[in-house]
């Protein structure tokens, strides 16, 4: 999620009762210790009292690297700053991560997924949480159950498993059932990943993987009512509405104003595009709104198209031939 779920995001995504708990993008460690700042810059919330959201949502940092002693030289300072806990990256597909070694490219070897946790656990283990999030593998899923049990083994406490391997990417489907098999061979808690659009699929990411919980990414961007609608069906077994258009409009108006505050306003005409792309998912009405404001570079004329009614087209009707 590097570039999309920064603190203004993670602020607007958990003002409705959803998220137990958040993570911010990855900080990129090489082989030395980060300065403060760039722990404030990713995660800025060590900066209150309660390192959460302003709604009082806690916030996990995620380090992503593969050299151990800099990772925990890292998870020091992270905890000096007032981390709640680390966790680690070992599922980010991008080639451009993979190619430096970071992210999956570790999956390749269990034993240095291995190395990594247990640097982390080491060093602050006693202190804080360390847990991990992994994929099926890189290529293939021989050594999936292998990783997980090496993160386990190294000390994390809590395993996110994201029902893909590296080079199948985001393509459809999430193998839940594979996330089952992980669950069944290893003694922490799992928490199911991957493809979680709806409510439906909610369901039965959990019916197959027999998870508790799920981590919701690019779903929570395409629906920010997507979390409240699991919890309000988990608390009462009704449905809440699905959520319209004038509902998302209002989240990246907002999102823009908060945005604008900060940053100059071209940069927050293309992040509230870059979110309004991740909406297109599954969702007609953001499909037409983002086809008629995508080449608009004007922040104040893209927030007022927002509000405009996007005109439907009706596709051709063919007969079918005989």
């Amino acid at each position: 999620m590097e570039g999309v779920i920064d603190a203004l995001t993670r602020n607007l995504l958990t003002r409705k009762a959803g998220f137990d708990w958040t993570v911010t993008e990855f900080v990129r460690v090489v082989d030395a210790r980060l300065p403060p700042r760039v722990f404030y810059k990713h995660c800025p919330e060590l900066q209150t009292l309660l390192a959460a959201t302003p709604s009082g949502v806690p916030v996990h940092l995620q380090l992503l690297g593969s050299d151990p002693q800099a990772l925990a030289a890292n998870a020091r300072q992270a905890l000096s700053l007032g981390a709640l806990s680390i966790d680690l990256n070992f599922g980010c597909p991008a080639k451009l991560v993979n190619r430096h070694d970071g992210g999956a490219s570790l999956l390749r070897r269990p034993e240095r997924v291995y190395a990594a946790v247990k640097a982390v656990f080491d060093a602050v283990g006693e202190q804080i949480p360390v847990t991990a999030k992994i994929r099926l593998g890189f290529s293939d899923r021989r050594l999936a159950i292998a990783c997980a049990q090496a993160a386990e083994a190294g000390g994390a406490c809590q395993l996110v498993v994201h029902g893909r391997t590296r080079d199948e990417g985001y393509r459809p489907p999430a193998h839940w059932e594979w996330i089952g098999k992980i669950r069944h061979r290893v003694k922490i808690p799992v928490v199911a990943n991957g493809d979680i659009w709806t409510l439906e699929d909610y369901w039965k990411a959990r019916t197959l993987s027999g998870c508790r919980d799920v981590m919701l990414g690019r779903s929570a961007l395409a629906d920010p009512w997507l979390a409240p609608r699991i919890r309000h069906w988990q608390r009462t077994g009704a449905r809440l509405p699905e959520t319209t258009w004038p509902m998302r409009a209002g989240v990246l108006k907002e999102y823009a104003c908060l945005q604008r505050q900060h940053l100059p306003e071209r940069i927050v005409t293309s992040l509230v595009k870059q979110w309004l792309a991740q909406m297109r998912q599954g969702n007609a009405d953001a499909e037409r709104h983002f086809q008629r404001v995508k080449r608009i570079t004007d922040l104040t004329t893209l927030l007022d198209a927002l509000v405009v009614e996007a005109p439907t087209h009706r596709a051709p009707v063919h007969e079918p031939k005989m």
